[in-house]
C-alpha cells in the first residue's frame, strides 16, 4: 500500500468511527475487520442512514482531516465567489430525460438549454430559494438557514414520482422535507430528512474543484465547479457568472449564481438522468421567516418521523414515502444516499 493509499484509508477509517460514534454503534476494533463492518454498524441506526455524505458542503462526514474535502486554486484559476450574507431567487427547474440529448449537450445550461426542446428532451418546472447565514436555531444547534421550495415538481432525486410540491428547509444542522396538498397519499407533510445537513456555506464552492472546460459553456460567460462521485458516477455542479454586477442595479456588485446542475435519479420515475436548477433575480435580500423558517414550526410535531425518501433510509419500514431495499443486506442502487468520499 502507498503512503497515499495508506492516508486515504486512515481518513476513511478515522471517519467511520467517529460517524459511528455520533450515531451510539461501535465498530470493529481494527481496520482490517473495519470498513464494511463499521459503515454496516453506522446504517443501521435512523440518523446514521440520515447522515449523507456531501464531500463538506453540508456537513463533515467523510472529510475528517483537515483540507480533505477543499480543492485549492491551481495558478491561473479564478477566485472563488461567494453567496451573500443572505439571499433570495426564483429558479427554473429543467428535468432532463433525453440521454443521447445530454451527452450532446452536457451542462452547464442556459434558460432554456440549447439545442433541446421541451417535451421531447426535458420538463419545465418552477421554484425558489432563501438563504441566511446568520441564523442562529432556538436550540443552538448549528446556524444558518435555507429553503428550497419545488412547485408541483419535486426534486427529482429519489426513485417514484416527483409529481408534487416540496420544500427542504435547513435550520442550523437540522433538514426537514416538507409536502402539501397535492403530497403522495400516505406520506406525511413533515418528516426528518437528517440531523447533520445544514445549509451551504457562504464560501462552499471551495469544495468543488473547478472546471475549465465547462467554464467555456455559455460563451465562456460562467465560472463552473463539479466532481462526479462514486458510486454511481453522479454529477455535483455549479455555475457562478464571472462577471460581477449589482441587483437591478443597486449595492455592491457580487458574482452571481447561474445554475445548480445534477445528476437526479435516472430510474423511471421520475426519469432524471440530469437536473439543472436555472436562477433568475437573485438578489441578496434577508428572507421573511413567516414565509420560510416558521413553516418548519407550522408544519411540523416537535419529534418529526424520519423520511423515507432514499430505498435505504427505512430497510426495515418496507414500502414508504418511496421503495425500500427488498431486504437489509441487499445492495442498493447508486443514489445520494450511498455517495462515498
Amino acid at each position: 500500500m502507498s503512503l497515499q493509499q495508506s492516508v486515504t484509508a486512515s481518513a476513511r477509517w478515522g471517519w467511520l468511527l467517529l460517524a459511528c460514534a455520533a450515531a451510539g454503534v461501535q465498530a470493529a476494533d481494527t481496520p482490517d475487520a473495519s470498513a464494511a463492518a463499521a459503515l454496516k454498524a453506522l446504517k443501521s441506526t435512523p440518523a446514521g442512514r440520515h447522515s449523507y455524505y456531501t464531500g463538506g458542503v453540508h456537513n463533515t462526514v467523510g472529510c475528517l482531516l483537515p483540507g480533505s474535502c477543499v480543492y485549492p486554486r491551481k495558478p491561473g484559476e479564478p477566485s472563488d465567489p461567494l453567496f451573500p450574507e443572505w439571499w433570495v431567487s426564483d429558479w427554473t427547474m429543467y428535468r432532463i430525460f433525453n440521454q443521447a440529448a445530454i451527452k450532446q449537450y452536457p451542462p452547464p445550461y442556459a434558460s432554456p438549454p440549447a439545442g433541446m426542446s421541451e417535451g421531447k428532451d426535458y420538463e419545465t418546472s418552477y421554484g425558489a430559494s432563501y438563504y441566511d447565514a446568520s441564523y442562529v436555531p432556538a436550540d443552538g444547534d448549528g446556524r444558518g438557514a435555507m429553503m428550497e421550495h419545488y412547485e408541483k415538481r419535486c426534486l427529482p432525486i429519489f426513485p417514484g414520482s416527483n409529481q408534487y410540491s416540496c420544500s427542504f428547509v435547513s435550520l442550523g444542522n437540522k433538514a426537514y422535507f416538507l409536502r402539501y396538498a397535492d403530497r403522495p397519499k400516505g406520506t406525511p407533510q413533515c418528516c426528518q430528512f437528517s440531523l447533520d445537513n445544514h445549509p451551504p456555506r457562504r464560501d462552499f464552492i471551495k469544495h468543488l474543484p473547478y472546471n475549465a472546460e465547462q467554464s467555456t459553456h455559455l460563451n465562456g460567460s460562467v465560472q463552473a465547479y463539479s466532481r462526479i462521485v462514486q458510486p454511481g458516477s453522479i454529477l455535483f455542479g455549479y455555475a457562478f457568472y464571472k462577471q460581477a454586477t449589482r441587483d437591478g442595479g443597486k449595492g455592491a456588485p457580487y458574482r452571481h449564481p447561474q445554475s445548480f446542475f445534477f445528476s437526479g435519479d435516472p430510474g423511471s420515475p421520475p426519469d432524471a438522468p440530469m437536473v439543472s436548477q436555472n436562477y433568475s433575480n437573485f438578489r441578496a435580500q434577508k428572507p421573511d421567516p413567516k414565509q420560510t423558517w416558521m413553516k418548519v414550526a407550522e408544519m411540523c410535531p416537535a419529534k418529526p418521523e424520519w423520511c423515507c425518501l432514499f430505498a435505504t433510509d427505512c430497510p426495515d419500514k418496507g414500502k414508504a414515502d418511496a421503495p425500500a431495499a427488498d431486504k437489509a443486506n441487499a445492495q442498493p442502487d447508486p443514489s445520494w444516499a450511498t455517495l462515498q468520499p
